[in-house]
């Protein structure tokens, strides 16, 4: 698990997430509401839901164009729960909440490298963003 995700307040703009990502080496960002995981946002749901449909990223809300209804996961849940979430889900990324607020989000990456270090996701994952 990522600690401490990169996160924006759901009123920011899709530009100031996708400058989050930047700066973060990062696919995606937790969209927050005072705080509290009111979604998420990949560099994917920027693309499809923003720039593809003519949306002006420095105007449009990123809570606008950002999946809500995000399936989570508790600190104290297991991998193997975690896992069989994400299958069920068919998602890539979960964010872990404690208390309504975000506290590390979970990868296809992440578990690659847990579960399977010698995987070609697992040295992906833990690649250099430059390679």
């Amino acid at each position: 698990m990522t600690r401490e995700p990169r996160t924006v307040e759901a009123d920011a703009t899709v530009a100031d997430a996708a400058r989050q990502m930047r700066e973060g080496d990062i696919g995606d960002v937790v969209v927050t509401r005072e705080g509290s995981v009111e979604g998420i946002v990949t560099d994917r749901d920027i693309v499809i839901r923003a720039v593809a449909e003519g949306r002006d990223p420095d105007s449009t809300p990123v809570g606008e164009v950002a999946s809500k209804n995000v399936t989570s996961l508790a600190p104290e849940q297991s991998l193997d729960e975690a896992v069989s979430t994400m299958r069920e889900q068919d998602i890539r990324r979960i964010p872990v909440v404690k208390d309504g607020r975000p506290v590390g989000i979970l990868s296809l990456g992440d578990v690659a490298v847990e579960r399977e270090p010698d995987s070609a996701l697992a040295d992906i994952s833990t690649g250099s963003p430059d390679q």
